[in-house]
């Protein structure tokens, strides 16, 4: 089959809003981080939000693809290659937006010379590394035609996928002055990891066939919608328990639990619940709608708009009241502050993401966006989906 391919137009207009991105970048590292919409109260943002989009996105290009030798599902094999180059596309964002929030990048050195066994940032930067060298050890292998070595690898990959999401929950869920201090703060991870990269990957996919890289087989996208299906009903359980006990009369995180359902964070709350859970269930629960692709399509785009939703209530809800009390409040830290000593303390948190913050955010994910076109029309040009595996 003759292939086409991400066109140069495509590909440039993504590499031109990577440029402005970098521009962006390079005022931040000289302003600071005062030039984001952060402070004291709100000491994570967009960056750190989207990084745990990304993370959750990444899993299901591996899972896909390490599921295939694991328990044999032969079918997968034929999206084996497309699914990881995805996932490394998502990791690498993930990981470029780390180093953005960081702000002092000339810093991250000490991340290798003096790191702290007990920090689970540090866990976190580990099992990034790992997770993406298993990636690109399995594309290389599956490029090399290698069945034997992506086999074997399989079985340390798909564990390390579920790991690698678990890890980034615990940088949440152990902090026992927030909201966040959950232990089924990881299994929600993992869930709407599961479901939004699965989302992601279908996505992907429909995207190479369309660009003429590859032809997707209906059963198996049928297959996925069932499995995508069943993921969501595993994450609505998962959410419904942990609003449960925060709703339970007398638990501390109530007060959380009203801003997420008629405060501040209800539209996103809400906006996941019904737009990026049930809604899509339904469009996938029936059979026949299952094999419509343009419902598939609007289900899985749905879901991963859920699944963004929820990274923002998540995040954000538990920065709304800070954890003092007494005084003046929190100092805000922002440059404002410095000449309005009137706007130096606060007791709530409230915060909106900059011009450079936003346009650094969207350099990031058309940078992985070029680098996935980048890589499909190199390791998928003239393929069909029954080769690419």
């Amino acid at each position: 089959m003759q292939t086409k391919g991400f066109s140069k137009v495509s590909m440039g207009i993504f590499a031109a809003l990577t440029i402005i991105g970098v521009a962006c970048w390079i005022y931040q590292l000289i302003g600071g981080l005062g030039v984001t919409g952060m402070s004291n109260i709100n000491s994570w943002g967009a960056y750190i939000c989207v990084f745990m989009l990304f993370v959750g996105l990444s899993a299901g290009g591996l899972i896909v693809a390490s599921s295939a030798h694991v328990f044999g599902i032969e079918s997968f094999k034929s999206v084996a290659k497309p699914a990881v180059i995805c996932s490394i596309v998502c990791i690498c964002v993930a990981g470029m937006l780390v180093l953005v929030d960081m702000g002092g990048i000339q810093r991250v050195w000490r991340m290798f010379t003096g790191p702290n066994p007990k920090s689970p940032l540090l866990w976190d930067m580990c099992i990034i590394i790992t997770y993406l060298v298993i990636n690109v050890l399995d594309l290389f292998w599956m490029q090399k035609g290698d069945e034997a070595k992506v086999s074997k690898l399989s079985y340390v990959a798909l564990p390390v996928a579920i790991l690698v999401h678990s890890v980034t929950a615990w940088i949440f869920g152990l902090q026992i002055a927030r909201a966040w201090y959950t232990a089924i703060m990881a299994p929600i991870f993992v869930a709407s990891a599961t479901d939004s990269g699965l989302a992601l990957l279908i996505l992907s996919l429909m995207l190479l066939e369309k660009v003429g890289l590859m032809k997707l087989d209906g059963d198996l996208l049928a297959s996925f919608g069932k499995l995508l299906a069943t993921f969501i009903c595993v994450d609505a359980f998962f959410i419904g328990c942990e609003l449960l006990t925060m709703g339970y009369p007398g638990a501390h995180e109530a007060i959380a639990l009203k801003e997420m359902a008629t405060g501040a964070t209800a539209p996103f709350f809400w906006a996941e619940i019904i737009g990026g859970l049930l809604i899509p269930f339904l469009l996938l629960a029936s059979p026949k709608r299952r094999n419509n692709r343009g419902l598939v399509a609007l289900a899985c785009a749905l879901v991963v708009l859920g699944v963004a939703c929820k990274r923002v209530w998540l995040l954000f809800t538990s920065f709304i009241h800070p954890n003092v009390y007494g005084a003046g409040g929190v100092t805000t830290g922002t440059a404002a502050a410095q000449s309005d000593p009137t706007a130096m303390w606060a007791l709530t948190g409230s915060y909106a993401p900059t011009v450079p913050e936003v346009l650094i955010v969207i350099g990031v994910i058309s940078l992985g966006v070029l680098g996935f076109m980048v890589l499909s029309n190199m390791l998928l040009g003239g393929k069909t989906a029954a080769q690419v595996a």
